[in-house]
């Protein structure tokens, strides 16, 4: 009977303990339920409201263009504690654009994604994307502070998508050492195609060419563009989708020509498509003229031995001059993410414009301040005081005529046509026609635009 009594209350404390365990978990279970994980960045067991909103932020920048983004990325962590922005390298532009769209409008998507400019058709028709013009208009943010030349390539339909980043447009480079030694006015650059034809063939002597261009379509694009000519139909597909290209006609013509004439008088240098290399050629006395990105004068004027002068990009002897058509990359603001999220992104992009970060941004990189007021920054004035040749980039940007030719062309299949103009270049130099290697690729641009308006469809 004792035996008996004993292991009853044996049993009875075991289920009682039983039942106190189970009950003391199932309230831990749904004190943890209703805990929210704390965001990256936040003390652990801080809830949401007090919790600081970390991003990510994809970008393609690489050498000086990534240690000043770190910089500025970290001036706006410390400004504030509501939000903390992560800066993470994705490789090329091709490369992060890859990577978006395995997880583009997705709540896995970055906040923010730097884009090369020929991805601006593509980013709009991917639904990847919450257009920044939102976030204007609910804020009242006032885009007239902002550079109108560089804000009206982003532009479709009045509306802007993404926020301008690094910013930049073609020039011409020379030395002027060189231009001395010819007879020929250092202070005074040629500015027509012929121009640049008749210095190119004074300024030839020994290894030295008298000019010369990368393989690249972009700057095809932009001595097309600058004659006032459209790169395909439909307004440069801004006012619907391109279906034929129009580089082909006169102006890109003139282009060829121009390039083809220096080349069959030897004046021409052929560098080949690496920025290294041109560069390079240009500081060691092999080439006395050259278009360089507007981010590369900097190390042009460090780079060379000799006096460097920087000049407007030339034009063709009939037409007047247009200007030029802004490249570079913007930042685009993911869709599918939290809304808190695209608060911190669109608090980091506001922070971006600012006159003081935009000032840093410019001297560090050479790319354009997307806000004019930078350039009234006294470190700014010190540098163009010393350098003058970083105000003849702002000038030729400031210069340009807005028109549908400056304002760039919107194709979703870009970086596929740009390729098919550098085989187009090659073929040139390797002495073809230069109406038929352009009308070749202008045919594979518009098979190329086809394909792509089908898929879309």
């Amino acid at each position: 009977m004792i035996k008996l009594l004993k292991s009853s209350i044996f049993w009875l404390l075991i289920l009682s303990l039983a039942v106190l365990t189970a009950c003391t978990n199932s309230d831990n279970a749904t004190k943890e339920d209703e805990k929210e994980t704390p965001k990256p960045g936040a003390s652990e067991g801080t809830v949401s409201e007090d919790a600081i909103v970390s991003i990510e932020f994809w970008h393609a920048m690489s050498g000086t263009g990534q240690e000043s983004l770190d910089s500025i990325v970290k001036g706006f962590n410390d400004s504030q504690d509501k939000y903390e922005v992560v800066a993470e390298f994705q490789g090329t532009y091709e490369e992060s654009l890859t990577k978006l769209r395995g997880v583009g409008g997705t709540k896995d998507a970055p906040a923010i994604t730097q884009v090369f400019e020929v991805g601006t058709k593509y980013m709009i028709d991917s639904g990847y994307i919450e257009p920044i013009q939102s976030f204007i208009d609910k804020d009242n943010y006032d885009l007239s502070q902002l550079e109108e030349n560089i804000l009206n390539y982003y532009k479709v339909d009045g509306e802007l998508y993404s926020m301008p980043f690094n910013s930049s447009t073609p020039v011409m480079v020379y030395n002027k050492d060189a231009f001395k030694e010819a007879g020929l006015d250092p202070e005074k650059a040629p500015e027509t195609f012929s121009d640049v034809i008749n210095a190119a063939a004074r300024l030839k002597k020994g290894e030295m060419y008298g000019f010369s261009m990368l393989t690249y379509g972009w700057f095809f694009e932009q001595l097309v563009a600058t004659q006032g000519g459209l790169y395909v139909n439909e307004d440069n597909g801004r006012s619907g989708d391109a279906t034929e290209a129009l580089f082909n006609g006169p102006e890109g013509l003139n282009v060829f020509d121009f390039l083809d004439t220096m080349n069959k008088a030897g004046t021409f240098g052929n560098f080949g498509t690496n920025w290294d290399d041109i560069r390079a050629a240009f500081a060691s006395g092999k080439v006395a003229m050259y278009m360089d990105s507007s981010a590369g004068v900097a190390g042009a004027i460090t780079t060379a031995p000799f006096d460097v002068g920087v000049a407007y990009i030339p034009y063709a002897d009939e037409v007047k001059r247009n200007g030029v058509v802004i490249g570079g990359a913007s930042l685009w603001m993911s869709k599918g993410i939290a809304e808190k999220e695209q608060e911190a992104a669109w608090a980091f992009m506001k922070y971006l414009t600012t006159p003081e970060v935009q000032a840093q941004w410019h001297l560090d990189t050479g790319y354009f301040a997307i806000n004019p007021k930078a350039y009234d920054e006294e470190n700014v004035k010190e540098k163009w005081a010393e350098f003058p040749q970083y105000k003849v980039t702002v000038d030729q940007l400031q210069d340009t005529v807005p028109g549908l030719a400056t304002q760039g062309a919107l194709i979703s299949v870009f970086p596929e046509s740009r390729q098919q103009i550098v085989t187009a270049l090659e073929d040139l130099y390797q002495g073809k026609d230069p109406k038929e290697v352009l009308d070749k690729a202008a045919e594979a641009t518009n098979r190329a635009m086809e394909i792509a308006n089908k898929t879309k469809k």
